[in-house]
């Protein structure tokens, strides 16, 4: 399994789009901020997933209390964190655990993928699961530490209603230290 990160506008990143579009459950439409598009590859170079990294949510609360941080803290390091927003194997694709091992590949090449692109590092991943939908049993199998569940609420919800569905919250630390770096003071 190879990982290959797409140039804009390339036939890769055409795939990558039709990809989430026509399969994954939420769809696609584009990416606004700083993103990073994957697609995962087999030895013959055959398309067999898509991840999709974006901005970090801005703020949870089960996150922010296993990190650690204050309100401060996250605004400042809040860019030191990445979503994983969509993570699809294409429907045709029948490998057992190919997910999990998707997901130990990608979180030890990502940062260096979010450097080359970003010139600044991560620490950490984020990911929220549909906790009626999906399991989260790829995460769990690839070592991410479930954090907590999120309140349904969304970022443009004001009136204090559910208005999405209860997630999960995963995280995976890039690096021991990641929570004194998450907290650290930007020089």
């Amino acid at each position: 399994v190879s990982i290959h990160m797409p140039e804009p506008l390339s036939y890769a990143d055409d795939c990558f789009g039709y990809y989430l579009n026509r399969y994954h459950y939420l769809g696609f439409d584009r990416t606004v901020g700083q993103n990073l598009k994957l697609i995962i590859k087999d030895r013959f170079q055959r398309h067999l997933a898509c991840l999709l990294f974006g901005s970090a949510a801005w703020q949870t609360e089960p996150r922010d209390a296993f990190i650690g941080w204050t309100p401060e803290e996250r605004g400042r390091n809040i860019n030191l964190i990445t979503n994983n927003t969509r993570f699809l194997i294409l429907p045709w694709v029948r490998v057992p655990h190919l997910a999990s091992h998707v997901l130990g590949g990608v979180t030890r090449s990502l940062r260096g993928y979010w450097e080359q692109k970003y010139h600044h590092t991560i620490h950490a991943v984020e990911t929220f699961v549909e906790k009626h939908r999906f399991k989260g049993t790829c995460y769990k199998a690839a070592n991410w530490i479930r954090v907590g569940r999120t309140k349904g609420r969304s970022r443009q919800e004001r009136q204090g209603k559910k208005v999405v569905p209860v997630k999960d919250i995963y995280l995976y630390p890039l690096n021991p230290d990641f929570r004194k770096a998450l907290c650290a003071k930007v020089l």
